[in-house]
């Protein structure tokens, strides 16, 4: 605690072991420490008595559920998109030797009251019963030219300038009815509400191409992959790769206070009495409250099953995205399942997550439509969590605060928010063209 460091991180959740790893490898000298005795913060994963603790008050789970140590169910699960901004960070860092990944089986969305398996190529979209005989040309017209487009190339452009045009316009080119425009923006590009479709579809059409390479990345199911044991995994091979570098971690330091000099700059962190110097202070907003204000709330249950989401081939682990439009919301609602395939749970038991951004205060009744598609349940646990973001300037007070998690069950928009602070701290981009192959060896 006696030395001074270029950056002190505060809290091990995901965002910040990603940081804490990114800036240890830049050559910086890094000091983390967390108030828990845990790795991980909010996006932690749990045993089964730990669960029933946090919901139940209780450590004496029903023995029926099987062995404690044999679940880790996450708090925040999101899946990984195979080809995306996570993946590319875990190479540029060398972090996959710590971890082992396994594809995930199923991507499904919610299209008039029933599941279905998402289009993600035009001889996908030929096969799907989301849509009738002519939609299906119409769509596949548009799959062939997102899969053909090329920045760099304006022949395949079809004379129109995507940085300006809007998706909108896109997609009345190709005259594609709503609910094809639905899954296309929420399933594929994963959108999580409408205001993608004012803006320039370039950025439409980069999030589709990355879905199809995904997806043909594993010749699975879907363009996700997920590790082994679960995401608590990914914060622990972060701290390891943060000590390979010189970083110091330190768990279980209660009351950790931000100090500031007289210029109301970040200058070092207290602790137990000691206060180590810095020259920024990176953290979650839980250390930083009058730095941050609240921007929303989720809602979520996660429930116990003894079998798959139904209507989704026995998949032993998938996401399902329920756009806002098929329940008459303002953001979508989404289904995350995993099971004893990627252990994280005891054989024939399954984990899944209902999840939105809250737009009512009672959990339950909202997220009754997703509810409603898991079957029977074990045990289902209800949940709210405020969503806080930084209100600071770090310009001024050298505090770079990470954005509470959302309800999304995969890891785009988190990465976005991990990018945009390292170049905000270091006033470099992070250069992710790296060789994708080499994330190979990690996969089961």
């Amino acid at each position: 605690m006696d030395e001074e460091y270029d950056v002190i991180v505060l809290g091990t959740g995901l965002k910040e072991c990603i940081l804490s790893g990114l800036l240890s490898v830049d050559g910086l000298k890094v000091l983390h420490m967390d108030q828990n005795d845990y790795y991980g913060g909010e996006s932690t994963s749990l045993n089964l008595i730990q669960l029933w603790k946090r919901f139940r008050g209780s450590d004496k789970p029903p023995e029926q559920l099987g062995a404690s140590r044999d679940y880790n169910v996450d708090m925040i699960p999101k899946f990984i998109m195979a080809n995306g901004a996570l993946v590319r960070v875990l190479i540029h860092t060398s972090v996959t030797k710590y971890l082992s990944f396994k594809a995930v089986d199923g991507s499904h969305v919610y299209n008039k009251g029933k599941v279905h398996k998402v289009p993600a190529t035009d001889m996908e979209a030929l096969k799907s019963p989301l849509m009738g005989i002519f939609e299906k040309r119409r769509a596949r017209k548009f799959f062939v030219y997102v899969q053909e487009y090329n920045e760099n190339n304006p022949k395949t452009h079809e004379g129109m300038d995507l940085t300006k045009v809007t998706t909108k316009k896109l997609i009345a080119k190709y005259g594609l009815d709503d609910n094809t425009v639905d899954f296309i923006g929420h399933a594929l590009a994963l959108y999580s509400d409408d205001r993608y479709l004012d803006e320039p579809a370039i950025d439409t059409v980069k999030r589709m191409k990355l879905y199809a390479e995904s997806l043909i990345r594993f010749a699975g199911g879907s363009p996700y992959i997920y590790p082994l044991y679960g995401l608590g995994e990914l914060p622990q091979a972060f701290a390891r790769l943060s000590a390979v570098y010189g970083g110091t971690y330190m768990l279980n330091k209660p009351e950790c206070k931000v100090e500031f000099d007289g210029d109301g700059k970040a200058c070092g962190v207290t602790s137990e009495g000691e206060t180590a110097k810095c020259k920024k202070v990176v953290c979650d907003p839980s250390y930083l409250p009058g730095k941050v204000r609240k921007v929303g709330k989720v809602a979520r249950a996660i429930a116990i099953m003894s079998h798959p989401i139904p209507h989704t081939n026995d998949s032993h682990s998938v996401q399902v995205i329920l756009p806002q439009k098929q329940l008459g919301r303002k953001s979508d609602m989404y289904l995350f399942c995993c099971s004893y395939s990627h252990n994280v749970a005891p054989k024939g038991k399954y984990i899944a997550f209902v999840s939105t951004e809250a737009e009512t205060d009672n959990a339950e009744t909202e997220l009754k439509p997703g509810i409603d598609l898991l079957g029977p349940v074990d045990e289902i646990f209800f949940e709210t969590y405020d969503r806080y973001e930084p209100t600071n300037e770090p310009s001024q007070d050298n505090c770079f605060i990470s954005t509470s998690y959302d309800a999304t069950t995969h890891f785009e928009s988190t990465v976005v928010d991990v990018l945009h602070m390292y170049t905000q701290i270091t006033g470099k981009v992070l250069d992710l063209n790296v060789d994708l192959s080499a994330a190979s060896a990690a996969e089961e």
